[in-house]
């Protein structure tokens, strides 16, 4: 995301390689990080921290309030995924200073405000979430929602509830956009991310009314039928 002269990261990839291969191709695509920006507090949104070690970190105050509650998890999480990959040599996860912002609020980018990046709650998924909206490049920024390869997925402090919430939040948003960018899969297109909320509300809210909430076409493969498993025991 950029405006001007002030460029920000928002969440991150994963693998070594990846992240070490951020900064030079931010350089090499003139793209200036000022920052960091994560749209929750799940560790593999919050990498971007090994890429750009000096940058600032911005999430929404919901997610500042889980890391200082849950000051070790985006570690943990951390190693136990490079455990089960066989990924041998990376450093410590350090976050050090998290700005929080407001919840919905506005962020002024660039020289004299040139341009200003909207949060917008987005709980459900976890108990902590911001999308970010772009108005000037139409593109929405969504982290775990609208995803083209998972159904909803309710984390242990989600909520269905709250996730359909979150969902009819941001349809308006959804509505306006030409691109969506989702935490897992490929950037949509609008009319495809529409879709995708479409899909994804019928099947929370037979999840919520505890019918039979088939999954949607193209994501009920094994992975999925395990995720819907763990949606059933939250759905109270």
């Amino acid at each position: 995301m950029r405006a001007q002269d002030e460029g920000f990261v928002i969440d991150s990839p994963v693998l070594p390689t990846e992240l070490e291969a951020l900064p030079s191709l931010a350089e090499q695509a003139g793209f200036p990080v000022s920052g960091l920006l994560a749209t929750h507090g799940d560790w593999d949104h919050l990498l971007g921290r090994l890429a750009f070690p000096e940058a600032s970190l911005g999430v929404g105050e919901p997610t500042l309030a889980r890391l200082g509650r849950e000051p070790e998890a985006a570690q943990r999480g951390l190693r136990e995924f490079d455990d089960e990959l066989y990924v041998d040599g990376r450093g410590a996860l350090a976050l050090g200073d998290v700005q929080g912002l407001p919840l919905p609020g506005r962020l002024a980018l660039g020289n004299a405000n040139a341009a200003e990046l909207e949060l917008h709650a987005a709980d459900g998924h976890t108990a902590d979430g911001t999308a970010f909206w772009l108005p000037w490049l139409g593109v929405l920024v969504c982290g775990d929602y609208l995803s083209p390869v998972e159904i909803p997925r309710v984390s242990q402090d989600g909520s269905p509830a709250a996730y359909a919430a979150t969902l009819e939040r941001l349809a308006p948003l959804v509505e306006a956009a030409a691109t969506v960018v989702p935490g897992h899969g490929t950037p949509l297109p609008g009319d495809r991310a529409r879709r995708l909320l479409d899909e994804d509300a019928a099947y929370l809210e037979a999840l919520i009314a505890e019918g039979d909430a088939p999954l949607p076409h193209g994501r009920d493969g094994p992975a999925q039928l395990r995720a819907h498993t763990q949606n059933l025991e939250r759905r109270a």
